[in-house]
């Protein structure tokens, strides 16, 4: 069975950078086989991790509802899904990689999105770790998929509104009624020490702390270079900092 990590936070928060690196950790344990799952409709999940996309899961949902004109004769809608889910992973060296793509639009998409499902529950008990960049608000990763999250990190910036922002989340997992066994918050770009205000915040929003990560000039060099923040420097800042925090988690 699978052991599923789903990063969430508001945008600019860093939760696609933290879910790249994290990638990066489980190739550096030989913890393979691995799944990147890009369920943020604004995707650049592939952009850290140096890969280049052509296709994604949303593509799959607006041409089956074209199936006459897709699907190829002789082929059940089931069996033309599934061939192309597979066609749209995109392997790269010690991962693969799978795009959502944008939510839906006009049109009816119960019975695609419910094959969608299906096959990707499936897909992911090929590999023994999950790493899903989740959008902030969750709903897209509950429609998508019905499998369990293992440890759900909710990444903030070191300030009172992400932290408020990671609190509705965690409410948000409770009305989706999502399976979650453990979840922590990340605070990111943080000091080492913790301000009481900070602290109380974290406690008034019900979310427990699992780690820190400092500012890391390393990163914002990256992306300025555009670079793929999978290659940062084994001595980075922020990879060690979730180094740290994956240690606690993941044996």
């Amino acid at each position: 069975m699978s052991f599923t990590i789903a990063f969430s936070g508001k945008g600019g928060t860093g939760k696609t950078t933290l879910a790249s690196l994290c990638v990066r950790y489980l190739k550096e344990k030989n913890l393979s086989p691995i799944l990147a799952v890009d369920a943020d409709p604004n995707s650049n999940l592939n952009e850290c991790l140096g890969v280049s996309i052509s296709a994604n899961v949303a593509d799959i949902r607006e041409n089956s509802l074209e199936r006459e004109k897709n699907i190829p004769t002789g082929m059940s809608k089931p069996d033309f899904v599934k061939y192309e889910i597979h066609r749209t992973l995109v392997e790269a060296s010690g991962f693969d990689l799978l795009a959502m793509g944008r939510p839906e639009g006009p049109g009816c998409y119960c019975y695609a999105n419910n094959l969608i499902r299906k096959f990707i529950d499936q897909l992911t008990t090929e590999y023994k770790f999950v790493i899903i960049d989740t959008e902030a608000g969750m709903e897209h990763f509950s429609r998508r998929t019905t499998q369990k999250v293992d440890l759900l990190l909710m990444v903030s910036d070191y300030n009172l509104r992400g932290i408020r922002a990671a609190g509705k989340i965690k409410e948000l997992v409770k009305q989706l009624n999502l399976k979650i066994e453990n979840e922590y918050l990340i605070l990111n770009r943080s000091p080492e020490k913790i301000e009481s205000s900070v602290s109380d915040e974290i406690t008034k929003n019900d979310l427990v702390l699992g780690g820190t990560i400092p500012e890391d000039d390393e990163v914002r060099r990256f992306d300025i270079e555009g670079k793929p923040l999978i290659g940062l420097p084994p001595d980075s800042k922020c990879y060690i900092g979730l180094t740290k925090i994956l240690n606690k988690y993941i044996k």
